[in-house]
Order: structure tokens, then C-alpha cells, then sequence
């Protein structure tokens, strides 16, 4: 993609493991129709395994050089998110005045309607002819009742890459969101089709805490082309021994 107008770095990162993967990974395993979460999906908190992913992605950031790190943290509404972002921040000294941390409702998780909280025994039980729907018509375009498609997600997406485009050229700019948020975007950012992105998403998952990243480089007609730099990137947590791990954020039923 290319403008004169792109951050010189990007990155975009998926928040810590939150306390709802573990429960759906709990009630996956445990045969359960419903994920037990007391809180709203906005409110849903980093596990202790997120916090410490966070930190340690912090501490990455914390040793680069000055002029490497972010100046502008763009973050997701939603509290594991929020948690991440704070987290990254403190480690790396990255608060005011030598970075902006900014929320922005665009960055939230996509919105799952009538399938939240529903395992794919969940979806399949209670809603067996929006399951079949849904793998006829893919993910991409499937809208749940009260939910979003990767389209609708796409469409507030392009307002907030123009926005970026707008406010912060030429300058280093950090995202903290959601699996499906990361996809998206490297669906605008390079330009794929619905059969590149499902690919990518269909070869795994995006690890909690993993990187993403986009440099800015100049181009025989002197504009700033935003090239791929890192395509989730984990020595941050390697590097402080602190697991890995990659639990969806929807139901297995939604991922063909």
C-alpha cells in the first residue's frame, strides 16, 4: 500500500492469554454449551499467563533504542486490551510525555451477537441452522444476529487507518487489539482478497502478545510504501522463557 502519509513503524499486536481463553478452553474440553465468564466480553481481564506475556513484550520494547520505540499506543476499548497496553507502557517507560496511549472504540474485538459465549457444542445445539449458514457462506461475510462479519470489522478498520494515516505520519505507532483485528488489517494493509486472509487465518491462530510489524520505505517515486516487516513475531516471549500460547478468541465453530 502505498502514500506519503504512513507511519514511519507499525506495529500490531494481539493482547495477553485473557481469563475468557481459559474458560473457553475449559468448557471446549469439558463438553460444555456455554463458556462460564462472570464478566461482559469487554470486560474480560488478562489470566496471570497474560500478564506476564505482557511484560515481557514490554521489556522487548523497553530495549530498543529510544528512536526505535512507539511514540503513539492505539489501543481496543475492551479491559485485556487495555491491561496489555498499560502493561507494555510501564515496562518500557513508554508514558507521557514520550508516548500517547490512546483508546479507540474501532480497535474493539469483533462483536459475536446471538453466538456469545457458545462453544461449538453451544452453536451447533442451540443454533444448528445458523451453524450450517455460517459454513456456507464463510466467516468473511456471515453476520450473526446482533454480531459483526470480517466485513463489517474491515469497514470501521479503513476509517482507522485513515485517521492514522492523518495524525500520525512519519511517526512510530504501536496498536494493541484482537485476533481478528490483526487479520484485518493485514487484509488492508496488503491488499489480499477473502481466499488470502481465510488462508492465513486458517494456518493458525495469532499468538497472544505476538508482533506484526510494517516499515515505512521510500519508493523509486518518492512515496512512503508500507512494507511487512514481522508476521507474528514471538522472541519477546521466548526471550523471557514465558509461554506461548494461541486459544482463539471465537468459538471453534466459527473457524472453518
Amino acid at each position: 500500500m502505498s502514500t506519503a502519509a504512513w507511519p514511519r513503524q507499525l506495529w500490531i499486536v494481539r493482547h495477553g492469554q485473557s481469563a475468557g481463553n481459559v474458560a473457553r478452553d475449559a468448557a471446549e474440553s469439558g463438553g460444555l454449551a456455554v463458556i462460564d465468564l462472570a464478566w461482559r466480553d469487554i470486560d474480560v481481564p488478562l489470566s496471570e499467563l497474560g500478564i506476564r506475556q505482557s511484560i515481557a513484550l514490554g521489556d522487548w520494547f523497553a530495549g530498543l533504542p529510544p528512536r526505535d520505540q512507539p511514540e503513539v499506543i492505539l489501543c481496543s476499548p475492551y479491559e485485556r486490551a487495555r491491561q496489555t497496553a498499560h502493561l507494555v507502557a510501564e515496562r518500557a517507560r513508554m508514558t507521557e510525555p514520550a508516548a500517547t496511549l490512546r483508546l479507540d472504540e474501532r480497535l474493539r474485538e469483533k462483536e459475536f451477537g446471538i453466538l456469545d459465549r457458545l462453544t461449538k457444542f453451544g452453536i451447533q445445539q442451540k443454533h444448528p441452522e445458523l451453524n450450517e449458514q455460517r459454513l456456507h457462506v464463510g466467516k468473511f461475510y456471515f453476520r450473526p444476529p446482533g454480531g459483526e462479519s470480517w466485513c463489517d470489522v474491515i469497514l470501521r478498520l479503513r476509517s482507522l487507518i485513515e485517521m492514522i494515516t492523518r495524525e500520525y505520519s512519519q511517526r512510530r505507532v504501536l496498536v494493541v487489539a484482537h485476533q481478528v483485528i490483526v487479520n484485518c488489517m493485514r487484509y488492508l494493509l496488503e491488499h489480499l482478497d477473502e481466499k488470502q486472509i481465510l488462508e492465513i487465518d486458517r494456518q493458525g491462530d495469532v499468538p497472544n502478545c505476538a508482533i506484526t510489524s510494517y516499515r515505512a520505505v521510500r519508493s523509486h517515486d518518492d512515496d512512503d510504501v508500507l512494507q511487512l516487516d514481522l508476521v507474528n513475531f514471538l522472541a519477546p516471549l521466548r526471550e523471557a522463557a514465558t509461554p506461548v500460547t494461541t486459544a482463539p478468541d471465537v468459538p471453534s465453530a466459527a473457524k472453518p
